[in-house]
C-alpha cells in the first residue's frame, strides 16, 4: 500500500493503462477486461485489475495535470513494480489535419511546465516514448486499419490560457496537439528505466473550435484503448 493507492502487493499488473479521468478507468475496465477487480478508491481515483487475452492488465486514473499524475506514476513504479505505463487520454488539436476522434501517438513531449528545470539547470530535457511500445502500437493500428498520427505533443500546465492564439507558435513548430500529462510520464519512466507510451484521442480542436461532449470523452475512444491493450499484451 502506498500513500495514494490502497492496493496490496501483487494487486497491480506489470502493465497499467492510465487515463486522467477515473470514470474512464472504470469504463475501460468494465468494457475491455475480464473479471476486473477494483483495487483503489482513495480520493476517488479508481484503479482496476483484470485480464486481457489471458494477460493481467491494470487501469488506473491519474487525475488532471502533471502534479497529480506524477504522484501515481511514481507510486506505481516504486511501490508496485510496474514496468509499462500507457497513458490513454484526450487532447486538443493544434493542426487542421488533426481532427476530432483522431488517434495520436506521442513520440515526444514538449512542455510549458517547470518540472524538469530543477533537474536540468539551464538546459532542456526532451522526454520521449519507449520505442518498443511505440512500434507495437503502430503495428497494431496498421494491421487493424486504424488511422494514426504520430509526433511531438505539448504537455501544458494550464488548461485555460490568457492568449487563445498562443497555440499557433507551437503549431508552427509541428506540435500536433496539447494535453497535460505526457511529459511527466516520459520523464518519470526514463528516470526509473521503465517503458512508457502516450496514446491520445482528439477531443477538441483549437483550430476549428469543435469539441466532443463530456460523456463522449468519458466513454468513447475505443480505438485508442484497443491499441494500448494490443501494445501491452503483444
Amino acid at each position: 500500500m502506498s500513500i495514494h493507492i490502497e492496493a496490496k502487493k501483487g494487486d497491480i499488473a506489470d502493465t497499467v493503462l492510465m487515463p486522467g479521468d477515473p470514470l474512464r478507468a472504470k469504463w475501460i475496465a468494465e468494457s475491455f477486461l475480464e473479471n476486473p477487480i477494483c483495487y483503489n478508491k482513495i480520493r476517488g481515483m479508481l484503479g482496476y485489475t483484470g485480464t486481457y487475452q489471458g494477460k493481467k492488465v491494470s487501469v488506473q486514473g491519474s487525475g488532471m495535470g502533471m502534479p497529480s499524475s506524477m504522484i501515481y506514476f511514481h507510486e506505481l513504479i516504486k511501490d508496485y513494480g510496474v514496468k509499462n505505463i500507457i497513458r490513454v487520454g484526450s487532447a486538443g488539436s493544434y493542426q487542421k489535419e488533426v481532427e476530432l476522434n483522431d488517434v495520436v501517438l506521442a513520440m515526444a513531449a514538449s512542455t510549458t511546465s517547470g518540472i524538469n528545470n530543477s533537474r536540468f539547470i539551464n538546459s532542456d530535457y526532451s522526454p520521449t516514448a519507449n520505442f518498443e511500445l511505440f512500434q507495437k502500437a503502430v503495428n497494431y493500428a496498421q494491421q487493424q486499419n486504424i488511422p494514426i498520427k504520430a509526433g511531438n505533443v505539448l504537455s501544458s500546465d494550464e488548461f485555460y490560457v490568457d492568449d487563445p492564439e498562443e497555440y499557433k507558435l507551437w503549431a508552427e513548430y509541428g506540435i500536433l496537439c496539447v494535453e497535460m500529462e505526457t511529459a511527466g510520464l516520459y520523464t518519470i519512466a526514463a528516470k526509473y528505466n521503465v517503458r512508457a507510451l502516450s496514446i491520445l484521442t482528439i477531443s477538441d480542436s483549437l483550430v476549428t473550435g469543435k469539441s466532443l461532449s463530456a460523456l463522449k470523452r468519458e466513454t468513447s475512444f475505443r480505438d485508442m484503448v484497443e491499441i494500448a491493450l494490443a501494445a501491452s499484451v503483444s
